[in-house]
């Protein structure tokens, strides 16, 4: 494994900065995961108006979840979400960053 992929590793283990969570396929069964959750407001300009907004975005680790979608579920903690828009991938291909709405 590459350097880069032990220090991700390293950081989805710690309790400071990632969290369990679960992942639901659409259609599939549950599967504990870990996720770094991100909950960033974002500004979007549009015309001349700059609209403001909570975004909720969590990043996965590919080898845990190798082809999220949108729709599928991910739990954390007592709350639900749903996957929404297409999920990106890092540069090294080893961590997916997806959006997601509540549920």
């Amino acid at each position: 494994m590459s350097a880069v992929g032990l220090a991700l590793d390293a950081l989805f283990l710690d309790g400071n900065i990632a969290r369990d969570a679960v992942y639901i396929a659409e259609g599939g069964a549950p599967q504990l995961i870990r996720v770094v959750a991100r909950r960033a407001d974002d500004v979007t300009s549009f015309g001349d108006a700059r609209l403001w907004s909570e975004t909720t975005r969590v990043d996965l680790r590919v080898a845990e979840v190798p082809a999220p979608r949108p729709g599928d579920r991910i739990e954390i903690e007592d709350e639900a979400f749903i996957i929404q828009g297409e999920p990106v991938r890092d540069r090294e291909r080893l961590i997916w960053t997806v959006d997601l709405r509540p549920a």
